[in-house]
């Protein structure tokens, strides 16, 4: 299985997003039976689990956690997806 993200990698600008969401669409199209989490229900429990937890992930790998994150703008992006053709 692909990873669209390592926790290596940095997104720094609007085309870099889009890069990666295509990386995490391709992933599933090609993976997706193998995702710990394929249905949108458990997809958005883990998001919403992994969130609460960040800070955690955070310091296993030993970077600081964003403090200034445009969250609104996930938030939105998300909420859009709902019904964007």
């Amino acid at each position: 299985m692909t990873r669209p993200l390592t926790p290596s990698d940095h997104i720094g600008d609007r085309e870099a997003f889009l890069a990666f969401l295509s990386r995490l669409r391709a992933d599933y199209e090609a993976n997706g039976p193998q995702w710990e989490n394929p249905t949108l229900d458990g997809f958005l429990e883990a998001l919403e689990a992994w969130v609460e937890g960040s800070a955690a992930w955070y310091r296993h790998f030993d970077h600081e956690m964003p403090a200034d994150g445009d969250w609104t703008f996930f938030a939105r992006a998300l909420t859009a997806a709902r019904v964007y053709e």
